[in-house]
């Protein structure tokens, strides 16, 4: 119990935060919005990068992002959360992009290889490894690994913003878990 209680304070200090972030951007605070941008990257360009599986067009998704968001931020109503907000921005800036290009793109290894290890454990081979795996996936499991993985969103939170019902989404992680497994597993047996 308390656990929880931790966790959903946490997470109401965070929410706050975003949220004073947001009427800082929307009173042309420079600073909020540079403390938004470090607080929010990682998850806004997890979105782009998961819907667009190209590094150079989730970049330049992600700045957008923040520029739509320091324009609309006097828009922001407090209905739902300010990440939801910020990463539907995200999500249809994505979106709009891949209409430009008319299709979506596979990791090049360039771009690939450009991804930051978490770990210094992490070779070239062990990436080309895990690219060649999540090719195996479709668009819409990658995005919802890409989504909780790189973006650190949770279930619920893809959920909302790919607009999929939570056990859906739940159930196609477990299903591209266990696909990734099979495909690591069937390249260390050769």
């Amino acid at each position: 119990m308390m656990i929880l209680a931790a966790v959903q304070s946490e997470y109401g200090v965070a929410r706050a935060e975003l949220e004073g972030l947001l009427t800082g951007l929307a009173a042309g605070d420079r600073d909020s919005l540079a403390r938004l941008y470090h607080r929010t990257r990682t998850a806004v360009y997890g979105m782009a990068f998961s819907i667009l599986g190209s590094g150079h067009d989730a970049e330049d998704v992600t700045q957008d992002t923040y520029v739509r968001a320091w324009e609309g931020a006097a828009l922001y109503r407090s209905r739902g959360t300010p990440m939801a907000w910020l990463l539907t921005i995200t999500r249809n800036l994505a979106l709009m992009k891949l209409r430009e290009r008319g299709r979506t793109a596979d990791l090049s290894e360039e771009q690939w290889s450009a991804l930051p290890a978490k770990g210094p454990g992490i070779s070239p081979e062990d990436k080309a490894v895990l690219g060649a795996a999540l090719r195996s996936l479709t668009e819409q499991e990658r995005q919802i690994v890409m989504l909780h993985a790189v973006a650190g969103l949770k279930h619920r939170e893809i959920a909302q913003l790919l607009e999929l019902p939570l056990p859906t989404v739940l159930s196609k992680y477990r299903r591209s878990l266990s696909k990734l497994k099979k495909t690591l597993e069937g390249v260390d047996a050769r």
